[in-house]
């Protein structure tokens, strides 16, 4: 006798956006001027969650598993909002940490957003093409719905915070002048590595923060909104990067050491897991899209050369690691060292080289273009590129006395 026959009807998923992501009846953002510094800290003290149902147990220290930085006690425990309030430094302030907790905000929204299942629809909700090229990104640069949205879920935060003048992005040909009396800056580049989104391959968010020039405000309100963008990275009084991996992790520096906090999930806190970042003076490895060997100048391709067989002045064979995602790649270098790369002219100097290298000098390390350090130099465009080399000292210090290394070819690109 042949079996029943059970008939599964499957509903295909709304080309909407789902609930989890954008909760209709609850503020997408934290209503403005909601939140102190006070009200902030009053929330209650987060707890590390209890891993022992999963075979493991946490002891009564916390210690981060590269061993690039010092241990945290379970009982000294620090969100990032307690660490900017309390430790960041004399110079944070409570405008700064307010607009931390907006900031901190926005990319949990987008790590959500990053890590749903239906992140592929955005495309065909609300027309978010992403097909219209403008002068921020072209070709192979051109916008993505997620970098849109991210965007625009970083831009709705930075409003809502009340702190900030004017934002800067990487996908806007023109900053956003937001309020007159904002104290701060903020450029961002909202999605790093978004068109590795399809194959689950890590991304980030990159920001960088400056204190609004007051000499600029008499100007008509898209000069000084482009001028305050324009600014050398020594004047950066903040800067970060929050990557989107199998942890979430916000790694920022006041401008007193660099610091890494892990996103809970259990309590949506971000912990403090990583105090005071140091990348080791050397590392082992070289991350740089090596498939255009070819197109490098000869000072680039001898240093690669030598240092993969082991004969540079460190005595020990290299390797080479490279995701093609920035963020990924920064902060694999900043964990265990050596050098990260674009030699050619194509990274952003206001949107990723700046905070990068403003970071990774906090970390001991030196961000370059082969021959300058990043930090001096001044932008003169909003979206001008260069290369861009960032590591450690020593790898950094034999990379550029090679001299020639930066990348002036460019045959098969689309900038």
């Amino acid at each position: 006798m042949p079996l029943p026959t059970t008939i599964i009807t499957i509903t295909p998923p709304s080309t909407s956006c789902p609930a989890p992501i954008f909760p209709p009846n609850r503020p997408h953002f934290p209503p403005r001027n909601l939140f102190t510094t006070k009200t902030i800290l009053h929330n209650h003290r987060p707890t590390m969650a209890n891993l022992s149902g999963f075979g493991f147990s946490i002891g009564s220290r916390l210690v981060a598993s590269s061993g690039t930085s010092g241990s945290v006690a379970d009982d000294e425990v620090r969100t990032l909002i307690e660490y900017a309030a309390g430790e960041g430094g004399a110079t944070v302030g409570d405008d700064l940490v307010l607009l931390f907790h907006h900031l901190q905000y926005a990319c949990k929204r987008i790590a959500a957003l990053v890590a749903s299942p239906f992140n592929s629809s955005l495309g065909k909700h609300k027309g978010l093409s992403g097909g219209g090229a403008s002068a921020a990104g072209s070709g192979r640069d051109a916008p993505k719905p997620l970098d849109i949205v991210s965007n625009e879920i970083i831009l709705s935060c930075l409003k809502n915070s009340g702190k900030v003048a004017v934002m800067a992005s990487e996908e806007d040909d023109t900053p956003i002048w937001i309020t007159n009396d904002g104290p701060f800056v903020v450029v961002t580049d909202p999605l790093d590595g978004s068109r590795n989104i399809d194959a689950s391959i890590p991304t980030g968010t990159i920001f960088g923060i400056y204190k609004r020039l007051p000499e600029l405000d008499h100007l008509p309100k898209e000069e000084k909104a482009l001028l305050n963008s324009l600014q050398k990275g020594t004047n950066l009084v903040a800067a970060g990067y929050v990557l989107y991996s199998s942890a979430t992790i916000f790694c920022t520096s006041f401008g007193s050491g660099t610091h890494a906090f892990t996103l809970d999930h259990s309590t949506g806190d971000f912990i403090l897991t990583h105090p005071s970042l140091k990348i080791p003076p050397r590392g082992q490895i070289y991350s740089v899209n090596d498939a255009r060997y070819f197109d490098w100048p000869n000072g680039l391709r001898q240093y690669i050369d030598t240092v993969r067989q082991g004969k540079g002045r460190y005595p020990k064979k290299y390797s080479a690691r490279y995701i093609c995602s920035l963020v990924a790649d920064f902060h694999r270098t900043l964990l265990y060292g050596g050098v990260t790369m674009n030699p050619r002219d194509h990274l952003r100097l206001v949107y990723e080289a700046n905070p990068l290298s403003f970071l990774v000098e906090q970390a001991g390390g030196k961000g370059s273009d082969g021959k300058s350090r990043i930090l001096s130099i001044q932008p003169v465009k909003l979206h001008q590129r260069l290369p861009l080399f960032l590591g450690s000292l020593e790898d950094m210090e034999e990379l550029e006395s090679y001299g020639d290394v930066q990348q002036k070819v460019n045959p098969g690109y689309e900038v």
